[in-house]
C-alpha cells in the first residue's frame, strides 16, 4: 500500500488568537503556520493533497494557491469536528491506499517524522497509525490509553477525560496514518455523543479496533514536533524553539552566531559555512548569505542575496543585492533594485532604491540614490541627493565610470555624468555633464564685509569680529 491523500485540517475558527486574521495564516521563521506544514509533507509521494479550510476561507484558499496550487481546498461551513472535516476531505478525494491527516497549526511537524509513521504503518499492514509524543505538560492534549500489552486502546480528549487519563503524559499529535477503505467504512459510525457534540476523529480508532483492524502508536523522540499554537503565547514560544532549531543547526554546519538568542534566521533563508551573525540580526525570506560575510550587529535582510566577504552593519535592507567584499552601513537603508558592485561601499545614513552601483564605486554617507546606475571606481561627496522623482514620474541617472560628485550635489534626473567627470561641491545639476569635464552649477560667492557689525551690533560675534581689521571694513 501506498500513501494515496493528505488530508490538512485547517478549519479552525483560532478565537483564542483574537484575530482578524486565520489562525493558521499566523507567522513564524519566515512561512505562515500552514506553510510549514504544508513543507513537511512536500517530499512525501501522496497523490493528492486536501486542505479543508473554514474560518477565513477566502484568505487562506488565495494563499493555498499561491504556495500549493496543486492541491485542493473542501469548505467546513460549521464547526463539526476533526471527524466531520475529515468526512468532507474524504468526499473528494480518493480512499484508497493511504490516507495521512494532520492539523494545519504544528509548524515544528518534520517531513522525516512523517516517513517514518508511514513506514511502521506500511511494513505492519495497520488499520490506522498515530503518532504520540511524551510531553512534561500534556495540559490540552488527547491522552493515549493503552490496553495491558502496550497496543492503542484508544485516544481521549482532555475534556472528556478521567482524572486517571488526565495523569497520562503519552499525548495524541493529531497525525494519523489510515488504511483508506476502512477509514471510509469506519468514518460514518462516528457519533457526536460527545461535551462538544461533535464527530472527533479519534473515535473512529476505537471503531477500526472493534472491526477487528489493528493500531500502532509511533511514538517520537521530541515532543516539541507535535506542538500545536491556538494563542499568541504559543505562537511566541514555537517561534523560539524554531529559532533555536535552526541556529543550532546552522552552528553544526560552521556558522559562527555570536548571540543565538537574539538572531533569527528564517526557515526559507540560506547561510553558508564560515559566515558570522552578530547580536540582534534576522536574516529573513529567501535571502541568501555567502560564506565569510559578516551581518551585524542590529541588521535586517529581507529577500537579499549577499556575496562572499560582505559586511553589513546595522543596517535594513530589502530585496537587495550585495557583491562580493562589499560594505554597507552603518544606518544604511537598501531597498528593492539596489545591486551593489565588488568591494563597493554604502555607508553611514544611505539610502539606495532601485540603484546599480559598479565595482569599487562608494557612496560614503549621508546620500539617497534613487533610480540611479553608478559606473566602476566613483565616488558619491556626502550629501549628495539623486533627485529621481518630478512629482509625476520617476528619472534615471547615469553616473560613469570614476566620476567624483562633490559632496552636497543634487543631480536632478534625466542626466548623464561621463566618464571621469567631475561636479563641483554644492552643484545643482541639471544638464549633462560631458566625460572629463567638471560640472558647477552654484551662485558666485560674495562677502559682505563688516555686516556683522553693522547688523548684529552687540553679540558675541561682533566683539569676535572687531578684533580683526577686515570685520571692521564695509
Amino acid at each position: 500500500m501506498s500513501l494515496e491523500t493528505v488530508v490538512v485540517l485547517a478549519a479552525g475558527e483560532g478565537t483564542r488568537m483574537k484575530s482578524t486574521t486565520p489562525k493558521v495564516l499566523h507567522e513564524i521563521s519566515g512561512l505562515t503556520l500552514l506553510g510549514h506544514v504544508l513543507h513537511a509533507v512536500s517530499g512525501l509521494k501522496g497523490k493528492n493533497l486536501c486542505i479543508v479550510v473554514g474560518a477565513g476561507r477566502e484568505l487562506v484558499e488565495a494563499h493555498v494557491a499561491q504556495i500549493a496550487p496543486h492541491a485542493t481546498t473542501v469548505f467546513q461551513e460549521h464547526r463539526g469536528g476533526t471527524g466531520h472535516a475529515t468526512q468532507l476531505a474524504l468526499a473528494g478525494t480518493s480512499s484508497q491506499g493511504t490516507v495521512l491527516v494532520l492539523a494545519g497549526d504544528t509548524p515544528m511537524l518534520t517531513g522525516a517524522s512523517l516517513e517514518a509513521l508511514l513506514e511502521v504503518h506500511h511494513k505492519g499492514k495497520f488499520a490506522a497509525s498515530v503518532m504520540t509524543a511524551e510531553h512534561p505538560d500534556p495540559t490540552g492534549y488527547g491522552r493515549i490509553v493503552r490496553s495491558e500489552d502496550g497496543s492503542l486502546l484508544r485516544i481521549v480528549e482532555e475534556r472528556d477525560a478521567s482524572d486517571e487519563e488526565k495523569a497520562i503524559y503519552e499525548v495524541n499529535s493529531g497525525v494519523y496514518a489510515f488504511d483508506g477503505v476502512k477509514l471510509a467504512a469506519a468514518i460514518g459510525k462516528l457519533k457526536n455523543d460527545n461535551s462538544q457534540g461533535e464527530l472527533y476523529l479519534t473515535d473512529v480508532l476505537e471503531i477500526l479496533r472493534n472491526d477487528g483492524g489493528s493500531i500502532a502508536a509511533v511514538l517520537i523522540e521530541d515532543f516539541i514536533e507535535i506542538l500545536g499554537v491556538n494563542d499568541r503565547a504559543q505562537l511566541a514560544e514555537s517561534a523560539a524553539l524554531l529559532r533555536d532549531l535552526i541556529n543550532d543547526n546552522l552552528m553544526k554546519a560552521g556558522v559562527t552566531i555570536v548571540d543565538p538568542i537574539s538572531t533569527w534566521v528564517d526557515s526559507t533563508a540560506t547561510v553558508e559555512s564560515d559566515v558570522t551573525l552578530l547580536p540582534g540580526t534576522w536574516i529573513a525570506g529567501s535571502t541568501k548569505v555567502a560564506s565569510g560575510a559578516v551581518i551585524g550587529p542590529r541588521s535586517t535582510l529581507l529577500n537579499c542575496t549577499v556575496a562572499s566577504g560582505a559586511q553589513v552593519i546595522e543596517s535594513h535592507c530589502t530585496g537587495a543585492v550585495i557583491g562580493a567584499n562589499a560594505s554597507v552601513g552603518p544606518f544604511t537603508y537598501l531597498r528593492p533594485g539596489t545591486q551593489l558592485g565588488t568591494s563597493s561601499k554604502a555607508g553611514a545614513f544611505v539610502e539606495m532604491k532601485n540603484a546599480v552601483v559598479g565595482d569599487g564605486s562608494k557612496v560614503p554617507h549621508l546620500s539617497y540614490v534613487g533610480d540611479a546606475t553608478i559606473g566602476e571606481g566613483s565616488n558619491i561627496g556626502a550629501a549628495t541627493i539623486f533627485v529621481n522623482y518630478d512629482g509625476v514620474e520617476k528619472h534615471h541617472t547615469v553616473v560613469g565610470d570614476h566620476v567624483r560628485i562633490g559632496s552636497d550635489s543634487m543631480l536632478v534626473a534625466p542626466i548623464t555624468i561621463g566618464d571621469g567627470a567631475y561636479t563641483a561641491a554644492g552643484s545643482v545639476i541639471t544638464e549633462d555633464v560631458p566625460p572629463g569635464a567638471i560640472g558647477v552649477a552654484r551662485a558666485k560667492q560674495r562677502n559682505v564685509l563688516g555686516w556683522v557689525l553693522r547688523k548684529r551690533s552687540g553679540t558675541k560675534s561682533a566683539d569676535a569680529a572687531s578684533r580683526h581689521d577686515d570685520g571692521k571694513k564695509g
